[in-house]
């Protein structure tokens, strides 16, 4: 008879401890997604709404009157001595080819030229012109993973006067330098360091002359956003389903004429700011010195540009309102223009004969959107008005 045969044990588990381990797996991915989204919602989202601080504005909206009109949405908007408009297109939407124009009898022509801005730029939006004629654009790398760059091109040759690589000890990666001034004898240039997915935002200060650079006032109350949601007639400025919204550190600066003062503004913060220039240039000043000497001038609207006049005020758009508004240095505000036309009021700048030129960049129509939803809500703006008193070029 034969002997039984025996089988040996299996070395594999069972098929239930096998279940049971695939869903602790499971379980375990899911908990760290879960914790990643509560990280993000904590960093990124949340808010509270923000109240209205227009009032009666003090022109019609048929004060506004249209400029350029582009397909592809407008970024920053500056404006020569001799009244040369010149505009860059919002890196955000995406934009192919040319991405700096002049606007030249109805059309817009690549400056200096496309072949040039192939070689220098990646994602320019920042610009603006000093008073010897050299237009000035800062590209901020794709927010800091690539090089963010200063440029400056001679207006009368499209020529580059100067080039500097911003090195990532100044602006370190998740860096959006996105809006400059530069003073009058054009030995210094000062960028706002928006600081979005960095939550790091800081004021930059840059020698012409020696292409040093210096990061000042990072994290600052003054220039951190406060925990307001923008809400915009287009939409509010919350994605992924609430998990993030749009809170923006320190965004449009300004110098007033004089060059004494630079006035700056967090886009989600209600306050205006400005610090003397000289302290921003002293060396010997820490961040907690510099900030005693910080100036908090008054209450503010949710906004992106700023421009100064000659008075010493200071203009601020209003990104919720479709506003453009004029702040004493005392603090009191008053309303300019307001207009539905205006749909994210961004970059301002005086141009000759008492102009102010806003451009409308559209923001909620182009930001995390399809480029078939930006060509469809085409197309984009730059308009100019007439402010009133104070309303001649302020660099």
């Amino acid at each position: 008879m034969a002997e039984p045969t025996v089988s040996a044990p299996s070395s594999s588990p069972a098929p239930r401890a096998l279940v049971a381990r695939g869903l602790k797996a499971v379980i375990a991915v899911v908990g760290l997604v879960a914790l990643a989204l509560v990280g993000v919602r904590l960093r990124y989202g949340g808010g509270e709404p923000y109240p209205d601080v227009t009032g009666m504005p003090l022109l019609p909206d048929s004060a506004l009157e249209e400029v350029v009109r582009s397909p592809e949405p407008i970024g920053n908007v500056a404006v020569s001595s001799t009244g040369r408009v010149f505009y860059t297109l919002h890196p955000e939407s995406r934009p192919q080819g040319a991405k700096l124009f002049e606007w030249v009898d109805g059309k817009a022509v690549p400056f200096p030229s496309e072949a040039v801005q192939a070689r220098l730029f990646d994602t320019v939006l920042g610009i603006t012109i000093d008073r010897r004629g050299w237009l000035w654009t800062i590209d901020h790398g794709n927010h800091g993973l690539g090089v963010p760059r200063l440029l400056a091109f001679e207006l009368a040759t499209g020529h580059l006067a100067h080039e500097y690589d911003v090195p990532p000890q100044i602006a370190p990666p998740g860096s959006f330098l996105q809006d400059l001034r530069v003073d009058a004898r054009g030995q210094t240039v000062f960028i706002a360091d928006v600081g979005f997915w960095r939550r790091s935002p800081a004021l930059i200060v840059h020698d012409v002359a020696t292409k040093e650079s210096r990061r000042v006032l990072e994290k600052h109350d003054a220039v951190f956003p406060k925990d307001f949601i923008i809400r915009n007639p287009i939409k509010d400025m919350v994605f992924f389903g609430g998990l993030a919204a749009l809170k923006c550190g320190v965004d449009g600066i300004a110098l007033d004429p004089s060059d004494e003062w630079l006035w700056f503004g967090a886009m989600n913060h209600d306050t205006m700011y400005r610090v003397r220039t000289a302290d921003l240039k002293d060396r010997s000043l820490d961040d907690e010195a510099l900030g005693t000497r910080l100036q908090a001038v008054g209450r503010k609207p949710l906004n992106d540009g700023l421009s100064a006049d000659t008075e010493g005020n200071a203009l601020v758009t209003d990104v919720e309102h479709g506003a453009v508004l004029r702040m004493s240095p005392d603090g009191r505000l008053e309303t300019l223009v307001k207009s539905p036309r205006l749909r994210w009021a961004d970059a301002l700048n005086h141009g000759p004969d008492g102009w102010l030129y806003v451009a409308d960049s559209a923001i909620p129509h182009h930001m995390l959107q399809s480029k078939a939803h930006i060509a469809a809500n085409a197309p984009y703006f730059i308009y100019r008005f007439k402010p009133g008193i104070g309303g001649i070029a302020g660099m």
